[in-house]
């Protein structure tokens, strides 16, 4: 999952983005409306933390032009205006939730998942595919009895996939769903993920979940035979 946060309090910017990567997200992160436009144009995300004081305009206004791209991202507001008409203001403009500064990272935290669950209609945090159980929040993954250890990135790239049960998903969007902007590495490192995460929830007497599609992709289905 890859966020992007619109912040420009260096320490609540630094604050915010250690606590995405601690429960590995990829998080690309700006400090200007300016930039923050720029980024959403460019990019695609699965969640937007957004400032509404920006040192070069305001946070709604980003909001406004963003919602105009038609984009389902979801927007949290992270602010210190905390008053009645300003959360009635972002939330009025586009915003999906907002949360008043100073904040408890587990209220952050927990929000977000709740806004990510929500863009892709899995009010559950488990998601069933087959035998295969994906815990969105503990990260516990299990296929019938046995439990499945897997490293950060390729539950990453599990997660994307069984976001997406029964559709095929792109090597690239794979790619920008776990990296964020700043990561240079090399153009097969997805396909390498996806071949250990295969090995791992695919047993030798186990019905395949996890598919190939030439040209396309992957897709993870319990339907596809």
């Amino acid at each position: 999952m890859r966020i992007l946060v619109v912040e420009d309090e260096v320490g609540v910017r630094d604050t915010v983005c250690a606590l995405l990567k601690s429960e590995n997200y990829a998080v690309d992160a700006v400090g200007t409306a300016e930039d923050g436009i720029y980024m959403l144009k460019e990019n695609e995300y699965d969640g937007v933390i957004l400032d509404l004081m920006l040192p070069d305009g305001s946070g709604l206004d980003v909001l406004k032009k963003f919602r105009t791209t038609g984009k389902a991202v979801p927007v949290l507001i992270l602010s210190a205006l905390g008053g009645v008409n300003d959360r009635v203001s972002g939330l009025d403009i586009g915003a999906d939730d907002y949360l008043v500064k100073p904040f408890a990272p587990a209220e952050l935290m927990a929000r977000l998942r709740a806004l990510v669950r929500r863009r892709y209609q899995q009010p559950d945090p488990l998601i069933r595919v087959g035998e295969l159980e994906i815990n969105t929040r503990s990260r516990a993954v299990k296929r019938g009895k046995r439990m499945i250890e897997l490293k950060p990135k390729e539950f990453a790239v599990l997660e994307v996939l069984a976001r997406n049960v029964d559709v095929p998903v792109t090597r690239t969007m794979l790619w920008e769903r776990i990296y964020d902007w700043d990561y240079d590495g090399m153009s097969n490192t997805v396909d390498v993920y996806v071949s250990r995460l295969r090995a791992k929830i695919d047993g030798d007497d186990e019905k395949p979940l996890l598919h190939t599609i030439r040209g396309v992709g992957y897709l993870l289905s319990a339907s596809r035979a």
